[in-house]
């Protein structure tokens, strides 16, 4: 327990204490005994149950019964039982047997008072397994979720780390080839390539961001794709008023330029343009990817490479949906639609970085 389940759970048992004793010295003098002998049997026989629960209590805190186990705490019960009976019975006797009529009382009433003390002692067992096993269960199910967080955390990891090796060495190949050609484009490279990767660096997989500062982000990356494909490559980035402020994991949306890059260029002749377009619709932010591509050199309907893939199983282990990105292939444009839930208390986004104003976004 915390401190305050334990302060909480010590004040319930006292006060539940002391209406047991309370009751007890008045049931004991609705039968006739004097209220001075009800009182002083009440306390001797209740303080005593305590002990004994107190005891209960403690053994169940470090053996915990499992389902065929139960007998030994009917047992337990039993002997403790007997014992705080015996030792009620002789203390009382010692203290209040002088008058003739009580000691009467007691002997008539032992079976009584047994029964009492092991429902008390039953109920206080089996409220004790009860709330271990309560206990175990919560911690059984933290372990689960913090193995499953790590899990998805490792996963996320290595789709990273499979992504970021593809890109790094076709950029190098395109630095290799400009240096001897066009060392000014081949130093720009380097220069781009370094920031890129020092922005990956420093963003975790499950940050969020605003859409703003991932299209800033994703202009490092087209700014090196357009040093390699030259004036073959143009983009097109637009979004609708408002869009720039709504929020995206980190790093989403630099596969999917990739994957629309390589059907859009190596399967395709002449000038290719992509375009990227942002808009709200309920509460999802839409982003909608279209390039151009070859049907008879590409089989995009069956969606695309590892880009895709590793986002779209990036956003199951997000969101826990199937159905956030959708592709389709129609008059030779491919287009690619990512659907992004929105949080809709502003205080549970999980946003580690300041939102940018709502500026126009990257033309």
């Amino acid at each position: 327990m915390n401190p305050l389940s334990a302060r909480r759970f010590l004040i319930i048992f006292s006060v539940a204490w002391l209406v047991l004793i309370t009751g007890h010295a008045l049931l004991l003098n609705w039968f006739g005994l004097s209220l001075q002998v009800a009182v002083a049997d009440s306390l001797i026989s209740n303080l005593l149950l305590l002990g004994v629960c107190l005891m209960v209590i403690n053994t169940l805190r470090f053996y915990s019964p499992s389902s065929g186990q139960y007998m030994n705490v009917v047992v337990l019960c039993l002997v403790l039982g007997i014992f705080w009976l015996l030792l009620d019975r002789s203390i009382l006797w010692w203290t209040l047997g002088s008058e003739e009529e009580y000691f009467s009382f007691l002997q008539r009433s032992l079976v009584i008072r047994a029964a009492f003390g092991m429902l008390i002692l039953g109920f206080i067992s089996l409220t004790c397994i009860v709330w271990h096993n309560f206990q175990d269960l919560q911690l059984n199910e933290e372990r689960k979720a913090d193995a499953e967080k790590l899990a998805k955390d490792a996963e996320l990891f290595k789709l990273r780390q499979q992504l970021q090796p593809h890109f790094l060495f076709n950029s190098l190949n395109s630095i290799n080839a400009l240096i001897g050609l066009r060392p000014d484009e081949a130093r720009k490279m380097v220069q781009q390539l370094s920031d890129f990767l020092r922005g990956t660096l420093k963003k975790d997989e499950t940050q969020w961001v605003s859409l703003q500062e991932e299209l800033q982000y994703l202009e490092l990356y087209l700014d090196i794709e357009k040093v390699r494909f030259g004036n073959r490559l143009s983009t097109e980035v637009t979004c609708e008023e408002g869009t720039g402020t709504l929020v995206l994991p980190a790093l989403l949306l630099q596969p999917v330029m990739e994957n629309a890059i390589k059907f859009g260029l190596y399967d395709t002749i002449g000038d290719t343009v992509i375009t990227l377009h942002a808009a709200r619709e309920d509460e999802h932010l839409i982003i909608q990817v279209q390039n151009p591509y070859d049907p008879e050199t590409s089989s995009p309907k069956q969606g695309t490479g590892f880009g895709l893939s590793s986002v779209q199983r990036r956003l199951y282990l997000l969101f826990g949906r199937n159905d956030l990105l959708q592709t389709s292939g129609e008059e030779n444009i491919f287009t690619t639609i990512i659907r992004i839930p929105q949080p809709g208390d502003p205080t549970d986004k999980k946003i580690t970085a300041p939102l940018p104003s709502n500026k126009l976004c990257i033309k």
